[in-house]
């Protein structure tokens, strides 16, 4: 299978895009989990149901939010602009922005899971014999949800990777600039004549996936044994 140079291009930018939206989501992410999975607050379902609206709205009402709020003219996106001289629409950056809008929730989610299934009476130990909430955080909380995580991580990345609404309207289809994998197998579907090529893509786009979810069963899994070995010592 002979791919051409625009549909290499298409992969390296769907892989550069997908890695950016995992690297800037994980830190809140991380936070924003271990917050829901360890507090009780008045409006928590709230807060809960908002982390998680980009699962159920259309994407492309996502892409339009972010184009009102980041674009050059919005609210936080003419000061970006003006101060940092940062446009987010139209770059890859962007692009960047709306695939991780889109996979946030899923990463929350996994690693909320894991941090509830950690026994509080761990860190309460912990935290008795003098380690600060940090400690307690980064020696027994985190490493115990790791499974959580690299399942969060993984699934994170193959959502950024797929992503298609959210990206046209706030990033465009631009060729070698913003024009991902679900982008340039699009564009392919719109041209007379494409359709093995079109063919080609959506194979590969398979392929990436279903390896994304593969690894992601088996890094969690792993994890977990280590962790199994590491308590029987």
């Amino acid at each position: 299978m002979t791919l051409s140079p625009a549909e290499w291009e298409a992969i390296r930018l769907s892989l550069l895009i997908g890695l950016a939206a995992v690297a800037w989501i994980l830190p809140p992410g991380i936070a924003v989990a271990w917050w829901l999975a360890r507090y009780h607050f008045r409006g928590k379902a709230f807060v809960n149901g908002l982390i998680h609206l980009p699962l159920v709205l259309p994407p492309v009402v996502v892409g339009y939010l972010l184009l009102i709020g980041l674009g050059r003219q919005g609210v936080f996106g003419q000061w970006l602009y003006s101060s940092l001289g940062v446009s987010l629409p139209f770059t890859w950056q962007g692009a960047a922005v709306a695939s991780g809008v889109m996979a946030f929730p899923l990463l929350v989610r996994a690693l909320r899971l894991s941090i509830e299934a950690v026994d509080p009476k761990l860190e309460a130990a912990a935290s008795t014999l003098g380690a600060s909430h940090w400690r307690v955080f980064t020696t027994i909380t985190l490493p115990l949800a790791i499974p959580g995580l690299l399942t969060g991580t993984v699934l994170a990345f193959a959502r950024a990777l797929s992503e298609f609404g959210a990206t046209i309207t706030f990033a465009s289809n631009i060729p070698g600039k913003t024009r991902t994998l679900p982008l340039a197998l699009y564009t392919l579907i719109q041209t007379p004549g494409q359709e093995a090529a079109a063919a080609r893509l959506c194979f590969l786009a398979i392929i990436i996936a279903l390896l994304s979810l593969i690894a992601s069963e088996w890094l969690a899994r792993r994890t977990q044994q280590r962790l199994q070995e590491r308590d029987a010592y």
